[in-house]
């Protein structure tokens, strides 16, 4: 008789995967993903980086599946694979910068839907929206991290400490400083 995937804990499906199981780590996907894209696409303000990266943490996620600790939250081990993914893009990003010109964000792809506000009102929100993602994303990755893992993330700061193997009286200054120098760039 086949497990119901979907009652299991984390810990029992990433055994069962680490067996052969496709089904389980398809369930460690299908629960997961959500935050993993949220948190990462929160770090590189671009949605088809974010999906590429996605997809690279749950590739690393699965070949590592056997050094995960099943004491430890899957959110988290997650996480932290996601924000060393985000952290290597950055360097590739760094190093791109000095050969090629930035090519422009295509901010026309998204559509308004037909019974939300005015066109003019919905891409007055789109570009403040973008402005925020791009200010996010510009801090540097010791403040940045934390206000994502944390504010749009929705983890304790006791989770984001872990996540990120800081104290939590760090991530508490971190996130201050990184409003601070947030509000200071938008308010700009």
């Amino acid at each position: 008789m086949r497990p119901d995937y979907g009652s299991l804990p984390d810990g029992e499906l990433a055994t069962l995967a680490v067996a052969g199981g496709d089904a389980a780590f398809s369930e460690i996907l299908r629960r997961h993903r959500g935050h993993v894209y949220r948190l990462i696409a929160g770090n590189v303000a671009d949605a088809d980086e974010a999906l590429d990266l996605t997809q690279e943490t749950f590739v690393s996620a699965h070949g590592a599946l056997r050094r995960y600790d099943p004491g430890r939250p899957m959110r988290a081990w997650l996480a932290a694979i996601a924000i060393n993914k985000c952290r290597d893009w950055g360097r590739r990003r760094a190093v791109r910068r000095f050969l090629t010109f930035a090519r422009p964000i295509d901010e026309a792809a998204e559509a308004v839907p037909a019974d939300g506000p005015g066109h003019d009102v919905a891409a007055a929100d789109r570009q403040e929206l973008a402005r925020l993602r791009r200010e996010i994303a510009e801090l540097p990755a010791s403040l940045r991290e934390p206000l994502v893992l944390h504010t749009i993330e929705g983890m304790s700061q006791a989770e984001t400490a872990t996540v990120l193997s800081i104290t939590e009286k760090a991530v508490e200054t971190r996130l201050r400083r990184a409003r601070i120098k947030l509000a200071e760039r938008l308010g700009r």
